[in-house]
C-alpha cells in the first residue's frame, strides 16, 4: 500500500519570510486598474446570467467592455518604454 503524504511543508517552508519584491508590488499596483476593471465586467455580465438579456444589461456589459479595453491601452502605453527583467534572452 503506498501511503500519500502532503507536500504543504515543503510548499510553505518559506512563506513565513517570502515577501513580495519592492518591483513586484510596483508591477501590481501598475496592473489594478485594469484588474478592477475585468472585476467590473465579470459583475455585468454575471448580473446578466440568470435573466434575459435586456437593454440595460447590454449597455453594461458594453461600457464595462470598453473600461477594459481603455485600462489595457493605458498599461500598454505606461509600461511600453519600461524593460522588464527575467525574460527569455
Amino acid at each position: 500500500m503506498k501511503h500519500i503524504v502532503t507536500v504543504q511543508d515543503a510548499v510553505t517552508a518559506f512563506a513565513d519570510f517570502m515577501e513580495p519584491t519592492a518591483a513586484e508590488l510596483n508591477a501590481i499596483e501598475m496592473e489594478s486598474p485594469l484588474i478592477l476593471a475585468e472585476v467590473d465586467l465579470l459583475d455585468a455580465q454575471i448580473k446578466a446570467m440568470d435573466r434575459p438579456m435586456n437593454e440595460v444589461d447590454g449597455r453594461r456589459i458594453r461600457r464595462a467592455r470598453n473600461r477594459v479595453l481603455a485600462a489595457r491601452r493605458d498599461l500598454v502605453n505606461r509600461t511600453a518604454g519600461v524593460s522588464l527583467s527575467g525574460g527569455a534572452a
